[in-house]
This record gives structure tokens, C-alpha cells and sequence, in this order.
């Protein structure tokens, strides 16, 4: 089943610049001293109780800047039925902080009402691929707007697989006509835990799908990498970053940091880091 959003020839939603995960840690900082960041992307989750403090600080943070939302519970390949209430709670939060844009993970995360709070992989198959266009198809309608769909990081495989994760996700996005969060660290992540070329990953992916790019850190134990979000991002992450912005141009672009949070100046630290790099390649690109 091929199932079209409206806008979805080309991306047509606003390029933010460069942005940071919003973590209490720096609600303070960010309210009081309004530093010179593009714009937040928000956890979802972490805002849908109505009232109480993560609600009231964004509303102030919201006053000085854009922000994103960025889901873990949506469940896109699950095959469970949709949660339409926590659908109307995303939308309600949405509409709220007026969100430039929504995402969420090619992943499930549980079955029979039974959340296992990860984000499990698929089996990239014909099946699995009508199942999940027409998931996003429903939650776009119910939403009102395209969907982000971001490539997971995975430390296993399955044997039914008959195409990789980059047709799959090439596919995906293509016959749901939703857009793409492309995370680079996941695609390194990935790449050394599978043995693929992250290159040929990155080069796959449609140019004028890519709403999205997450930077991020990770734990290396020799044998396979896991997807941390607790480490300054290694250098062969920020290589891929600049095949990315050669490939794809100027991306709204963000830095992940969900544990071992360091002071917001050593993330703005790394987030100059990543705008230089996109000036760079982009100016050598126009020279």
C-alpha cells in the first residue's frame, strides 16, 4: 500500500540551523543568560502530563526559540493498534508550543500493551515495509502534519531481512511521504556493530527526504558499539557529518547528550564544531 501526505515532493519545512536536546540540567541557564542556540528539540514524553515544572520552563524557553519535538513511544512498527489518546496528547503538545516538526523512531517498543521501554529493531522486509507506510500514514492524518522518521542503532539482525536499512528507510519514506531524521552516530553505530559501509548508508538516503541530523556520542566496547548518548562525538562521526552535508546541503542539525550532560557551554562547544564543518564543505561547495 502506498499512501501520500500532501507535500511530500520535496522538503518544504523551515531549516532551523543548529540546535541542542533541552535537558533540565540547563532550563536555567537557558532561561536566564537565552544563549545564542538555534533552536531545542524536546522529549516528547516529557511534557505530556499537563501542568507542572518540565511544562512551565518549556513555555519560557518556548518565547526565545523554535523547538522540535522528538518521540520514543510512538511504536511505528508495532502491531499493536495505534494509541490514539497518547496521538491527541502529541498533537495537543504540539499545537501548545507551536512545534516546527514531530519525530520518532523506525523501531517498536512493545507488544500487547506491554511497553519494554527500548527501541527494538525490524525486519527489513516487503511486510514489514506495507506495515510500517501505512502506520505513518495514519499517525500523519491523526497528526495533521508529515512525520520525522529517524534510522534506528542496532545490535543484532534478522535473518528475514531481504534489503538493507538504507533501501528500507528510502523506501519508507518515499511511499509513506513522511520525511527523515538522519542520525549519523546511529548509521556509525550500526555500521561497526554489521560491517556496512556508513558512506553507501549516507549516499542512499533521498536528498530531499532529510528533514533532520542528530550528532551524537557512544560507548565502544571493542567487540560492538552501544548508542549511549553519553560522550563527546568522535571523529569519525563528525567524517560522516561531512559526507552528510555534501550530500544532503544545509540541514537543520542538532547535538544529543541524554546522560553525563556536561555544562551547556561544552555543548555549544561541539555545536560550533558542527557548524563549522557545514560552513566549510558548503562554502567550498559554492566556491
Amino acid at each position: 500500500m502506498t499512501c501520500h501526505y500532501k507535500d511530500t515532493d520535496q522538503n518544504t519545512l523551515e531549516y532551523l540551523g543548529f540546535g541542542l536536546g533541552l535537558r533540565t540540567k540547563h532550563y536555567k541557564t537557558i532561561i536566564e543568560e537565552k544563549p545564542p542556540i538555534d533552536w531545542f528539540e524536546i522529549l516528547t514524553e516529557n511534557y505530556l502530563v499537563p501542568g507542572g515544572k518540565p511544562l512551565h520552563y518549556l513555555h519560557k524557553i518556548c518565547n526565545d526559540y523554535p523547538v522540535v519535538m522528538h518521540g520514543v513511544s510512538l511504536s511505528i512498527g508495532s502491531v499493536d493498534a495505534l494509541d490514539k489518546q497518547y496521538l491527541s496528547q502529541v498533537k495537543n503538545l504540539a499545537d501548545q508550543v507551536e512545534a516546527k516538526w514531530i519525530s520518532d523512531h523506525l523501531c517498536w517498543t512493545g507488544m500487547s500493551g506491554k511497553n519494554l521501554h527500548d527501541l527494538m529493531p525490524l525486519p527489513y522486509t516487503e511486510e514489514a515495509l506495507a506495515h510500517v507506510v501505512t502506520r505513518i500514514g495514519q499517525v500523519q492524518e491523526i497528526l495533521g502534519r508529515q512525520l520525522l522518521i529517524e534510522n534506528p542503532s542496532s545490535y543484532l539482525e534478522f535473518k528475514q531481512s531481504t534489503m538493507s536499512e538504507w533501501t528500507f528507510m528510502q523506501a519508507m519514506a518515499e511511499q509513506a511521504g513522511c520525511l527523515i531524521l538522519l542520525d549519523i552516530n546511529n548509521v556509525y553505530v550500526s555500521s561497526v556493530n554489521h560491517s556496512f559501509d556508513p558512506v553507501t548508508y549516507i549516499n542512499s538516503i533521498p536528498v530531499d527526504r532529510v528533514q533532520q541530523i542528530h550528532l551524537a556520542g557512544h560507548l565502544n566496547l571493542g567487540t560492538h558499539i552501544i548508542d549511549t548518548h553519553d560522550q563527546p562525538i568522535i571523529d569519525p562521526v563528525w567524517e560522516l557529518y561531512e559526507v552528510a552535508v555534501k550530500r544532503f546541503g544545509k540541514v537543520s542539525t542538532m547535538i544529543e547528550r541524554d546522560d553525563n550532560i556536561p555544562p551547556l557551554k561544552e555543548l555549544q562547544r561541539e555545536l560550533a564544531q558542527a557548524k563549522g564543518i557545514s560552513d566549510r564543505v558548503l562554502g567550498a561547495m559554492s566556491a
